[in-house]
């Protein structure tokens, strides 16, 4: 079979891979602890469910527009204008099945072969894949571990080039948890504004959040018109398996991502945007609830990790992952993932998953129990005394 040649330059999502190896563990009768995927471990809220029940009965299970059901684009641009403090309207927003549509349209519409895109690495791995893939130059941006996996802006400056054609943000952070502050915020949104770029600020952990506020680089002077926010609902409503996710951007770029959306999804499902709409206009406390549960679940995981010989791990201020420091024990992040999943029984994710600069650490989500949780620390534990 001859592919296309930009077919080699696409990637993937390693947590999947991992997932399918400890699913082949546990056929052969292994007790594996998964704390490799990046999905809460709730289930969806009743009300939420009930709405999409009462939608799919109701009769919703035909074509919609292609940009979303107007009922819900209204409702995510209040929520939008709420929460960032920008004023949208309905005609500012998209909606996808699932988040990682935005990533395609936005690269495929705004970069060209030789622009310039520069995204944070470690990184959710979609970003690069989809820079190459489109034949742009991917640029990454280190995030250190001595900066709390921050932008160094002085190094960000220094990667912007007349061919920088868009710059990918994501606050909190995968794999790393961190949170961009708001002076950072302001540097990179004035450094836009003079240099002329456009930002995908992908803010779809916005709502795990443990301390502060959340900052969107939409709120700064000059950027609603560059800015297009990523966001959704499998994160903060524990609707992974719905696949609903949405863009808010400036109008003009609005048609050419609905689009794309004509051309490729024909639109998204009308009966779990209904259940969108009852996430965003109804009870919250579930979601209140997980991401309190998910803040203790960090606590006991992080105490638990510095406990362990030859592993560091910084406090994770958002999301629901950590990312450790393993290079105490001698050995690659590839060569521990693959020893703890066989040796041990606990999926992890090679910090290199997440690009070039992940090397020495792993990346651990606690979207699980505290059971498992200290059930996985023990099992690392006693696995890295043997090394």
């Amino acid at each position: 079979m001859k592919l296309a040649t930009r077919m080699g330059r696409l990637g993937t999502e390693t947590a999947f891979e991992v997932l399918a190896k400890a699913r082949a563990l546990e056929a052969q009768g292994k007790e594996v602890v998964h704390l490799e995927i990046g999905e809460p471990d709730f289930d969806t809220p009743r009300n939420i469910v009930d709405a999409g029940v009462a939608a799919l009965q109701g009769g919703w299970t035909h074509y919609g527009p292609s940009a979303g059901l107007p009922e819900l684009r209204a409702a995510i641009a209040k929520h939008i204008s709420e929460t960032r403090g920008v004023n949208y309207t309905a005609d500012n927003v998209v909606v996808t099945p699932g988040g990682k549509p935005i990533m395609f349209y936005v690269i495929m519409a705004m970069a060209e072969e030789g622009d310039e895109v520069i995204y944070p690495n470690p990184g959710f791995p979609i970003y690069e894949s989809m820079i190459n893939f489109m034949g742009a130059k991917a640029v990454p941006i280190p995030l250190r571990e001595e900066r709390d996996f921050c932008f160094s802006i002085d190094e960000f400056r220094s990667l912007i080039t007349p061919r920088t054609r868009l710059v990918i943000i994501n606050s909190p952070q995968n794999p790393t948890g961190s949170v961009l502050c708001k002076e950072d915020l302001q540097e990179i949104a004035r450094l836009a504004v003079k240099h002329d770029f456009w930002v995908l600020a992908d803010e779809i952990y916005g709502h795990i959040l443990y301390e502060g506020e959340h900052h969107s680089i939409s709120a700064f002077p000059g950027m609603p018109e560059r800015t297009i926010i990523l966001d959704g609902f499998s994160k903060t409503y524990a609707m992974t398996g719905w696949r609903i996710g949405y863009g808010v951007m400036p109008l003009e770029l609005v048609p050419h991502i609905s689009r794309l959306m004509t051309n490729s999804n024909s639109c998204t499902a009308s009966f779990t945007q209904r259940a969108a709409l009852e996430a965003l206009t109804g009870p919250q406390d579930d979601a209140y609830r997980m991401v309190a549960e998910f803040k203790r679940r960090r606590d006991v995981i992080v105490d638990g990790l510095n406990a362990i010989k030859g592993i560091t791990c910084l406090r994770p201020k958002g999301a629901f992952y950590v990312f450790p420091n393993i290079k105490g024990t001698g050995k690659t992040s590839r060569e521990i993932a693959d020893y703890l999943l066989y040796e041990a029984g606990v999926a992890t994710l090679s910090g290199t998953a997440f690009g070039a600069y992940g090397e020495g650490y792993l990346r651990l989500s606690y979207a699980n129990s505290v059971e498992n949780i200290q059930k996985a620390l023990k099992r690392i534990e006693a696995a890295v005394a043997r090394l």
